[in-house]
């Protein structure tokens, strides 16, 4: 497995690419893919740090498992490859945007576009198999991008953490809140969404407003 990642995040996560689960987390990996369909591509399963260098990241977004369908995961939190259908929680989430911002419902759903302005957009897991939602989790994955969070807590600050949901909520504990902003909220998903959690949260122009009150350019959703 090639890990395809920013030289600013390799010098940060260093130490972490040496660990005894990350080994064994590459180790059946590697096994997963040779034996079974899995996403996204290998070359894009760290795509999220390739498009959001360490010192760039300024807005953190986390999901939870890659999108399981074909041609759908990318290596971005509920992003999905150019032409591709946009899933219920995308929807959802181009609905807020287009409601909070004013920013018209886009084509695409390849969201490279945030994340190449610093929108870290981060599965807790970054892998799965084909067709199998969650298949990949507990193998490691988890320990490693809850070290990501905790390192972007630690070594910067003035971040905005987006925690949509109660998987997300609960990686709070790992962000010190004296350093950094954390918005919450339901999640997009149209169970959440429907039930009054999701639409009105107005976390995009809240966060573009943070952004620009600590002297950072704002994100172009």
């Amino acid at each position: 497995m090639t890990v395809n990642i920013d030289a600013s995040w390799k010098q940060s996560l260093a130490q972490e690419f040496e660990q005894s689960y990350f080994l064994e987390l590459v180790s059946f990996v590697k096994r997963e893919y040779g034996q079974h369909t899995c996403y996204p591509k290998g070359k894009h399963i760290f795509a999220a740090f390739e498009h959001s260098p360490f010192e760039k990241t300024k807005v953190v977004i986390i999901g939870q498992d890659p999108y399981h369908g074909p041609n759908q995961a990318n290596g971005l939190c509920f992003s999905v490859n150019e032409d591709i259908p946009h899933p219920p929680s995308l929807i959802n989430i181009f609905k807020e945007i287009e409601a909070d911002t004013g920013i018209p419902y886009p084509i695409s759903g390849n969201l490279e576009r945030w994340a190449d302005q610093g929108v870290l957009l981060l599965n807790a897991t970054l892998t799965v198999r084909a067709h199998q939602a969650g298949s990949h989790q507990g193998k490691g994955w988890e320990s490693f991008t809850d070290q990501v969070i905790r390192t972007v807590s630690n070594e910067k600050r003035g971040v905005v953490f987006l925690l949509w949901g109660g998987y997300a909520k609960k990686k709070a504990a790992l962000i010190d809140q004296h350093k950094h902003h954390i918005l919450t909220s339901g999640h997009p998903s149209p169970l959440s969404a429907n039930r009054g959690y999701w639409f009105g949260n107005r976390h995009f122009s809240k966060t573009n407003a943070l952004l620009l009150q600590m002297g950072k350019k704002p994100i172009a959703w």
